[in-house]
C-alpha cells in the first residue's frame, strides 16, 4: 500500500514538472538583423509602441499575434534603413494615436498631457482652502470666561472629592 502510493506520487511529480516546462514556453522572434545597432534601435521603437489587441503591453512583451506580426514589421523596415519617424507614422496611420505610448502634443490630446497636472493643481487648492477653513474656525472659537473657569474649577473639584 505505501509503495503504491510512493509510486504515484512520484508518477505525479514527474507529469507536473514535466507539464510546467510547456507552460513556460513562449514563442521566440528569430529575426536576423543586418546589425546590432538595427537590433537595438528596433527594439527601441518597438518597446514605444503599444499592442492594439493587448493594450497594456508593448510590441515587445506582448505575445499576441497581432504584436508578433508588428514586431516583424517594424524589424523590416528598420532593416530596410526607414527613419524612426517613417516607422512611427507608418503605425499611426495604420492604428491611430492609440499606438503611442507618449502621444504627440496637440489639442486633441491636450486633456491626456495637462489633465493629471490640473487636477493635481485643483486638489491642493481645495485642501489648502479647507485647511484654511478649518483653522479659521479653531481661531474664531470663543475663550472661557472668568465665570466659566470658576463653574470648571467647581465641578473637577466636586469631581475629585465624590
Amino acid at each position: 500500500m505505501i509503495v503504491f502510493n510512493v509510486r504515484f506520487l512520484l508518477l505525479s511529480l514527474m507529469l507536473f514538472l514535466g507539464l510546467s516546462t510547456l507552460a513556460r514556453a513562449t514563442p521566440v522572434d528569430t529575426y536576423q538583423f543586418q546589425s546590432e545597432v538595427n537590433q537595438a534601435r528596433a527594439l527601441s521603437i518597438a518597446n514605444e509602441l503599444r499592442c492594439p489587441q493587448c493594450q497594456n503591453q508593448n510590441l515587445i512583451d506582448s505575445n499576441s499575434p497581432v504584436a508578433q506580426d508588428l514586431r516583424l514589421i517594424v524589424f523590416e523596415m528598420v532593416d530596410a534603413g526607414r527613419s524612426d519617424r517613417e516607422i512611427i507614422e507608418f503605425m499611426t496611420s495604420r492604428y491611430g494615436e492609440f499606438v503611442l505610448y507618449k502621444p504627440k502634443m496637440e489639442p486633441k490630446t491636450y486633456l491626456l498631457w495637462l489633465g493629471p497636472s490640473v487636477l493635481l493643481i485643483m486638489a491642493l487648492l481645495i485642501g489648502f482652502l479647507f485647511i484654511r477653513r478649518h483653522s479659521a474656525k479653531a481661531n474664531t472659537a470663543q475663550t472661557m470666561s472668568e465665570d466659566d473657569h470658576k463653574e470648571l474649577d467647581a465641578l473637577l473639584k466636586k469631581n475629585k472629592d465624590s
